[in-house]
């Protein structure tokens, strides 16, 4: 096991991370950049972001805990997590390949074979491979275990017929975490379903890019008309998918760490509330000076210091090694609450601008406050709702019975 480093050395690779972010940090875009990865939806955004997600691994504060042999820095997992932090400290520009960074990465290392360690890992470092999840579709809701996508043995290939939605940049990936049940006869649902390290690029498979509420893409739906993908791109055996499912969901909940680095959503800052309060009007006067608001200022500041204390104490293993994924869990239920109505509440401070937009001329801010709680509401669905969430947190660290 690679022996922990020390306080000085993580010191000294955050100095270092921190003056190269400073030098290399990219100019402003004449376009708008995307709050998070589930909002990159033009070819200037896209082209944008994955050229400074390789910028960032060549200069080694990507990948710097995965293994040399397939492409990492052969680090101490602690120093990406030092590279990511002040990333998000400077506010640069997020990383592009969220899904294979996150998620897709920390399970092949986990639980995949050299092989596809070897195959997929460098690419996903260098953003050449974008990856997307084919989990959720559009007719079972948060009922994963119930996907309907089927995936029929023919040979040395599996026929895939279905359709999965909420593919975040699957109009740009190469691969697909997919989902799909080989076994509609099998004792239960979950036994019937079988993970996959697919193939984008193949006749059958088409993405129809989804338009939100913002006006802004990011989300497609897939669909699957007798795709043929290799048999070989199975990861585990036949009908074990919903195990490595779970799994991925573990890391995409953050219960597990190990990913490759930089942030992918970009937090509001607390502080610029303040900003706003000052100079919107409340009865003719500054609304910082109403107590209220004061008072819901205070809250919103004790709520963004404890999410980053939580943060701080999961990586302390005697703090939550009675109930490990207790912290992980409910975080992701606090900061993604937490996020959409930080915006809601600076939306409510704006008074009759509170109705422009991005783009629209008296818009506070240039609209970031509106496009930032729409956006929000992303974060509270992906990997689980808040109510899937708390039903979990419920179930699995307090124990409660499910009926």
């Amino acid at each position: 096991m690679m022996s922990s480093p020390t306080t000085q050395e993580l010191e000294e690779f955050r100095k270092e991370a921190s003056a190269w972010l400073k030098e290399n940090r990219p100019a402003e875009p004449d376009f708008m950049l995307p709050l998070t990865f589930m909002e990159v939806g033009t070819e200037e955004q896209f082209d944008f972001l994955r050229d400074w997600q390789r910028k960032c691994y060549e200069a080694g504060f990507i990948g710097a805990g995965w293994p040399k042999e397939y492409g990492g820095g052969g680090m101490h997992q602690k120093f990406q997590e030092v590279a990511t932090k002040e990333m998000e400290r400077q506010r640069v520009p997020i990383m592009l390949n969220a899904i294979g960074l996150n998620w897709t990465g920390p399970l092949l290392l986990d639980m995949g074979t050299h092989e596809d360690r070897a195959i997929y890992l460098k690419g996903i470092l260098t953003a050449e491979d974008i990856w997307c999840q084919g989990f959720s579709e559009p007719d079972h809701g948060s009922d994963l275990g119930n996907a309907q996508t089927k995936a029929v043995r023919d040979g040395d290939d599996y026929i895939i017929n279905g359709s999965k939605i909420w593919t975040t940049q699957g109009n740009f990936a190469k691969y697909m975490i997919l989902l799909a049940r080989t076994n509609p006869d099998a004792p239960s649902k979950y036994k019937g379903l079988s993970f996959f390290l697919a193939p984008m690029h193949v006749d059958g498979i088409e993405t129809t890019p989804i338009r939100k509420l913002t006006g802004e893409y990011g989300f497609t739906q897939t669909f699957f008309t007798d795709a043929r993908i290799p048999a070989d791109c199975m990861m585990g055996e036949e009908g074990q998918g919903w195990a490595v499912a779970m799994r991925t969901l573990e890391y995409e909940r953050g219960a597990r760490g190990g990913q490759g680095g930089g942030y992918t959503i970009s937090m509001p800052d607390v502080s610029k509330i303040f900003d706003l309060a000052k100079t919107a009007m409340r009865n003719g006067k500054p609304a910082i000076e109403d107590p209220v608001i004061r008072d819901q200022l205070t809250q919103f500041m004790i709520e963004a210091r404890s999410i980053a204390l939580s943060a701080k104490r999961q990586s302390l293993t005697p703090l939550i090694q009675e109930k490990p994924h207790s912290l992980p869990l409910s975080s992701k239920v606090a900061w993604t609450e937490f996020i959409r109505r930080l915006n809601e509440f600076a939306i409510s401070l704006q008074g009759t601008k509170a109705a422009y937009y991005v783009g629209e001329e008296d818009a506070v801010e240039g609209g970031i406050w509106q496009r930032g709680y729409l956006n929000a509401f992303s974060a509270t669905i992906g990997g689980g709702t808040s109510q899937i969430q708390r039903n979990i947190i419920g179930e699995h660290v307090l124990g409660l019975p499910k009926s």
